[in-house]
């Protein structure tokens, strides 16, 4: 929710790679800071994050992911076949070239 709420400022990507970047001090103070590091408006952070509408979109994002078969990630499409997890670059490949005929 706060990567949503960061959407809303134009900073979701910002949001998302800081707390990629150690994702075992996740909390509170932690969203506010980077918040605060992006030059959110804190208040607008913070009704965003707590809103109804937010909210719902992650929650709509999750279950559509869970339809797909995704439950975790990385997980990635290639003509609609799933690849998921760590894969090599030639799982890719083997996908893309399936996907072209050429497999």
């Amino acid at each position: 929710m706060a990567s949503e709420a960061a959407h809303r400022q134009g900073k979701f990507w910002e949001m998302h790679d800081l707390i990629f970047a150690d994702q075992a001090r996740l909390d509170e103070d932690r969203y506010l800071a980077y918040a605060g590091a992006l030059g959110l408006d804190i208040e607008q952070f913070q009704a965003d994050r707590q809103s109804r509408e937010v909210r719902l979109k992650v929650l709509r994002d999750a279950e559509q992911a869970l339809a797909l078969g995704v439950t975790g990630t990385p997980a990635w499409f290639v003509n609609g076949k799933l690849l998921a997890g760590a894969i090599p670059l030639e799982a890719f490949q083997e996908a893309i070239d399936e996907a072209l005929g050429r497999g």
